[in-house]
């Protein structure tokens, strides 16, 4: 019996040794660690503390990223709670993987301009994933499928796995694209500059939405640990101002 235990013991000790948790439920009131990353160098987004929750604004077209992480981040799940309060335009809610500089590969849910043969442009909820640079105009599209938007005044729940060169990625727990092996052709590494997309932070944000985040979890190997679940609700904190660094 004995034995066993220690065995069991030493099992859980390599597991957490191997793989970490990293927790933002922003009841510290600031936002040290995070960047913001905005799509073609647009003016600063509003972000700010309410309650324990992340309120941003955004009333542009163009995408507005929080981030934050290390270069070397390879395999892990980011997930996180997101309520829509207001739409202002063609938006989009967004969940983003291996952050480098201005490179992503991000998913949204969002109603772009679809224009199909001859007919009249329509604004179709979607999702779509693509790899590109914020600071660019040109991406890659991993997937794309018809996707209700993210209803208003209600939480909603993102999730984006990266292992390798295969992307999944949930919306309130249902998978809406099944593990997808994406790999940058080299003609297109040559030619744009594209990075190989294999390690890096990661990423949430929104374009002509205000909303409120929380709750953003990252799980995977190299990850580090980094903040808890609350047992019992805590006094809400005063509005905090973050003082973020913009890319």
């Amino acid at each position: 019996m004995k034995f066993t235990r220690t065995i069991v013991l030493l099992f859980f000790l390599a597991l957490s040794a191997w793989s970490g948790t990293f927790l933002e439920t922003f009841n510290d009131g600031d936002l040290e660690d995070w960047q913001e990353l905005v799509e073609l160098n647009k003016p600063p987004g509003l972000w700010e503390i309410i309650n324990d929750e992340l309120h941003a604004v955004n009333r542009q077209e163009a995408l507005y990223l929080l981030t934050t992480g290390d270069d070397t981040w390879e395999d892990y799940t980011v997930e996180f709670d997101v309520k829509p309060l207001k739409k202002h335009g063609i938006g989009k809610i967004s969940i983003a993987v291996r952050v480098k500089e201005t490179w992503v590969v991000y998913c949204s849910i969002h109603d772009p301009v679809v224009l199909i043969d001859d007919k009249p442009a329509v604004h179709e909820p979607r999702m779509d994933c693509f790899a590109g640079s914020l600071h660019d105009v040109t991406f890659i599209s991993l997937d794309t499928a018809p996707h209700p938007l993210l209803k208003l005044d209600k939480w909603s729940h993102l999730k984006l796995d990266v292992s390798g060169n295969m992307y999944t990625f949930w919306v309130n727990e249902e998978q809406v694209m099944e593990p997808t092996e994406f790999e940058v052709p080299e003609i297109v590494q040559d030619r744009f500059g594209f990075p190989g997309f294999l390690t890096g932070g990661i990423g949430f944000g929104l374009a002509n939405y205000t909303a409120r985040f929380d709750n953003i979890t990252i799980t995977g190997n190299g990850i580090p640990n980094r903040g808890v679940l609350p047992v019992t609700p805590k006094e809400k904190l005063a509005t905090t101002w973050g003082n973020l660094k913009t890319f």
